[in-house]
């Protein structure tokens, strides 16, 4: 699965020991470049966090994932896993950008009025 958006925030590296042996992870949130944008966090583990290092705030990128939900002590926890960074090119901008017209002489001419027939000056009688 794939997510590209742009770099909001990276979190400090993370170290500990397990019966495996040292870890260390590094979370970091991302917002897509949507209509309606989504903040995402995900972490890198290990040799990958290096490759957070390449890219700054604000940089566009491209993150390969995986997605786990583990259960502990009758609660879910979800993971979202980054195995892979890249540049996103171009970002997720349309290629080819819809373009606004140009033409503005009509605006600030003439306005219609619309004269109701209020004639006997009384307010209006809509029930609401």
């Amino acid at each position: 699965m794939e997510i590209t958006g742009r770099i909001i925030l990276t979190l400090p590296v993370v170290n500990g020991t397990s019966a495996k042996g040292a870890w260390q992870k590094q979370d970091f949130v991302i917002e897509t470049i949507e209509t309606y944008p989504k903040k995402v966090c995900m972490n890198l583990w290990g040799d990958k966090i290096a490759e957070l290092n390449n890219y700054k705030i604000g940089d566009t990128v491209k993150a390969s994932l995986n997605i786990e939900s583990k259960e502990y002590n009758g609660k879910w926890y979800t993971e979202i896993r980054a195995w892979k960074l890249e540049a996103a090119v171009g970002g997720a901008a349309p290629a080819n950008p819809t373009p606004r017209p140009n033409n503005t002489e009509n605006f600030g001419g003439d306005v219609a009025t619309f004269e109701g027939d209020n004639s006997s000056g009384a307010a209006d009688d809509l029930p609401f």
